[in-house]
């Protein structure tokens, strides 16, 4: 039987496993056992257990950087074009910066600097889509001297456009929001309950609240209308305002027409 030899035979630091023969020797079942150290870490098996412990903070901070959009094909110019053309609404430059890694100031650099390049001012040939900043995002569209041909291909047997009433009534809504059905119907001279139900679900205005005396129930444009419009914020509106009559005029239209809740 063999025999455990004393604590001081064996150097403090050495690895057990380097000797071969005690690595292969089969385990002796009436050899005493030692007790685990509780102190001891606890390291996953394997001779790599070391690099394993060590290399974990490198392995994720290699992940976070696992590329670098300046050394894609067209460097970052083309990796915030290739962006762009997937996005189904407009993209805040600040969203667009954690997406490819850079400071928000490049990316609006960037951005700029494609616009350009679409409009051709740089001595290229002007696209048929441009760059525009709308609805606080920045998104592609078709550009505008091509609006005729791009609307035969869009409308084409389509027959699902605004009415006459239903473009009076969001311009009302967008002049003067918040604004109540009450308030509208005042401004326009007839009932506009209808109208209002058709562009919410057409998702170009939507509930903003309730008046606080009457209980009625308040509207404004939604992102999507500024979109549509390819404005930036409201105070891009024309300057059609003063031409409206003044909402304090119209005080009291809501409880005659029953809107109260």
């Amino acid at each position: 039987m063999s025999q455990v030899p004393p604590s001081d035979a064996v150097p403090h630091d050495a690895t057990p496993a380097a000797d071969p023969v005690a690595a292969d020797a089969p385990a002796d079942p009436s050899a005493p056992s030692l007790p685990a150290d509780p102190s001891a870490p606890s390291l996953p098996a394997g001779p790599s257990a070391l690099d394993a412990l060590a290399g974990a903070p490198t392995d994720v901070a290699a992940d976070e950087l696992a590329f670098d959009v300046d050394e894609l094909p067209g460097g970052a110019l083309a990796a915030l074009e290739a962006v762009l053309m997937v996005a189904d609404e407009p993209i805040p430059a600040v969203r667009l910066a954690s997406v490819l890694a850079l400071p928000t100031a490049r990316v609006e650099e960037l951005l700029d600097e494609l616009a350009a390049e679409y409009r051709g001012d740089h001595g290229g040939r002007p696209r048929g889509f441009e760059l525009r900043l709308a609805g606080a995002g920045w998104r592609i569209y078709s550009a505008s001297p091509y609006a005729d041909v791009v609307g035969r291909f869009v409308l084409e047997g389509q027959t699902a456009r605004l009415t006459q009433a239903a473009l009076e009534t969001l311009a009302v809504i967008a002049y003067r929001q918040p604004v109540t059905r009450g308030q509208v119907s005042g401004v326009r001279g007839v009932n506009v309950d209808g109208v209002v139900r058709t562009l919410t679900a057409r998702g170009l205005v939507t509930e903003a609240g309730t008046e606080p005396t009457t209980g009625a129930v308040l509207y404004e444009t939604t992102g999507y209308f500024l979109e549509r419009m390819g404005l930036a914020s409201l105070d891009e509106l024309p300057p059609l305002a003063p031409y409206l009559p003044d909402i304090d005029t119209l005080e009291g239209v809501d409880r005659a027409n029953g809107e109260a809740r």
